[in-house]
């Protein structure tokens, strides 16, 4: 069993999240900064919250300088979600492949997130959820960005928990 974390005033548990995931419209605005460059601004996100996960974060391409992403032909399956689809980013010469993903035939419960993106945060210079800035899911599987309201602890693998640094 997990050491659930017991969250404060203004703090959710991502152990209280449910299974299947919940989809639900984001109340903060969203920006990425990326080799200088800042590629998200939007106040229209969307966040999955799924058990032992922090906050993934969909946002619309209208609010995504899309010219810098190039869609790849990786593709991974999601049981709720769906088919995903991936994207690299490039600004000048920095280049991050498979950083982005979206679904672009999700299943009924997630439509509402057809072709959003959501963004890996460890590879970009700056991620933040209404002007606090992100830290990366431990890993490199899961996309969850952690901020000051969410405790865990987080999954970062396969049976693994652990603490952020």
């Amino acid at each position: 069993m997990v050491d659930r974390i017991q969250p404060g005033p203004g703090q959710e548990s991502v152990w209280d999240y449910p299974r299947p995931p919940r989809l639900e419209d984001c109340t903060r605005s969203i920006e990425v900064i990326f080799n200088g460059v800042q590629i998200v601004n939007s106040q229209r996100a969307k966040r999955v919250l799924e058990t032992s996960h922090p906050p993934v974060y969909y946002i619309p391409p209208e609010d995504i300088q899309m010219r810098y992403f190039t869609q790849t032909t990786r593709s991974s399956f999601c049981e709720w979600k769906g088919l995903a689809g991936y994207y690299s980013l490039q600004v000048g010469d920095r280049k991050v492949e498979h950083v982005a993903w979206f679904y672009p035939h999700p299943t009924p419960d997630f439509e509402p997130i057809r072709n959003y993106l959501a963004m890996y945060a460890a590879p970009m210079e700056r991620c933040t959820v209404g002007g606090e800035i992100a830290k990366p899911q431990p890993g490199n599987f899961y996309g969850g960005w952690i901020n000051s309201w969410s405790v865990g602890p987080f999954k970062a693998g396969p049976g693994n928990y652990r603490l952020p640094e």
